[in-house]
């Protein structure tokens, strides 16, 4: 019986037996090898985009955290109360406009990313922060003034390769007004 030319052959009881060739066999290993590795390949994509999901909303945790921090503050125009100035920053700036009413604050801090880590794996973020008060209207009478604050987070994430570190970063923004807990202010 010549090679690859039936694919049956009759056994010495009578059933039929399949007889495949090398190059079937080789072709059914090759495309079970590519079925199984797009499967693996799909499930380290997949972990990859979901720790880098994480690093992102661990990295925005921390800016809302700090814009908090910024919106608890204390701020009583009436009472000259600007405690907003006391968040302790690392290389905090602090310059106050011509009139002394308006000033803008910069400074960074660093904290580690609420990830799971354990041991020195941990993952250290720098949050930015600006905050600059400033007179809705542009003019001092009446008094309508806000504060900005923007905070961005910058992050690192090298999920996508050994060589590729990449930085990243969340921004957020608000608008803060100011408590006038006065009663006089109140008219109380």
């Amino acid at each position: 019986m010549p090679s690859g030319e039936n694919l049956k052959q009759v056994g010495n009881d009578g059933e039929a037996a399949f007889v495949l060739t090398i190059w079937e066999v080789l072709i059914s290993i090759i495309i079970v090898a590519l079925v199984f590795g797009t499967i693996i390949n799909g499930h380290l994509v997949g972990a990859k985009r979901a720790q880098w999901t994480a690093y992102s909303l661990a990295a925005q945790s921390l800016s809302i955290q700090i814009l908090e921090q910024a919106r608890a503050a204390n701020w009583d125009i009436a009472l000259s109360k600007v405690l907003v100035t006391n968040m302790p920053l690392q290389n905090k700036s602090i310059t106050y406009s011509y009139s002394g009413a308006n000033f803008t604050m910069t400074g960074y801090t660093t904290n580690i990313m609420d990830i799971p880590w354990k041991g020195t794996n941990y993952v250290l973020a720098t949050s930015y922060i600006t905050i600059q008060s400033f007179f809705e209207n542009g003019v001092t009478n009446p008094w309508v003034q806000l504060q900005s604050v923007q905070v961005s987070t910058v992050w690192p994430f090298n999920g996508w390769g050994a060589f590729s570190l990449q930085y990243y970063t969340n921004t957020i923004c608000t608008y803060i007004a100011p408590d006038n807990c006065a009663p006089q202010d109140l008219g109380l």
